[in-house]
């Protein structure tokens, strides 16, 4: 189930085009923030929603028991909340080995006020870089009930700790931005019913 997209990743920016670097956070990139960066703000990305679809057998999970961490699904209605962080380039050398089971990187437009589709184009954006785990890397899991999502998560651990810890950080740094997504908030709640009856 392991994927090992380093050297993928190392090929698809040259960063050469980049007037400053902006990289968008929307799962553990927003509360934790092992790399250094020269500025941060609460953003958006436009035509995206959070899933709980990829499979961690390397950070939440193991090859055995594999957990379940948010990637992006393409949703052209849908907003995206998130962190973005002004970067230099040598960030992704830690980066991409941070992401490296499943997610590559792609460009995408990071807006950083609030927007409604009807004011895209007034929105101030920059051009920036996002990690994506699509449907076609081997640890995706894919779409399942938010009750199956969150027993699997409920079971699992792995190098970087409990599963539903990453859930339960998640969940905590969305709602300190003001973020209402309905998809974690209901694992995080089904995740603390299965807590309480153990």
């Amino acid at each position: 189930m392991s994927v090992n997209t380093i050297s993928q990743n190392k090929q698809r920016q040259s960063f050469h085009d980049f007037d400053e670097i902006w990289l968008f956070g929307y799962g553990s990139l927003i509360y934790k923030v092992d790399f250094p960066f020269i500025e941060k703000a609460p953003a958006s990305i436009i035509g995206w929603q959070r899933r709980f679809w990829q499979g961690s057998d390397d950070h939440r999970g193991t090859p055995q028991r594999p957990g379940r961490v948010v990637t992006l699904i393409q949703s052209a209605l849908d907003e995206c909340s998130g962190m973005a962080y002004k970067v230099t380039q040598d960030v992704f050398e830690h980066l991409d080995y941070r992401e490296k089971n499943g997610y590559l990187r792609y460009e995408v437009d990071i807006y950083f006020k609030g927007l409604k589709s009807e004011n895209i184009k007034n929105a101030e954006y920059k051009k920036g870089v996002v990690y994506i785990a699509h449907e076609d890397n081997a640890a995706f899991l894919g779409d399942a009930s938010e009750h199956e999502i969150a027993l699997q998560i409920h079971r699992c651990s792995g190098p970087s700790g409990h599963n539903r810890d990453y859930v339960f950080q998640l969940a905590e740094a969305l709602q300190a931005l003001g973020d209402k997504d309905e998809h974690v908030i209901s694992i995080e709640r089904i995740l603390k019913q299965l807590n309480r009856s153990v």
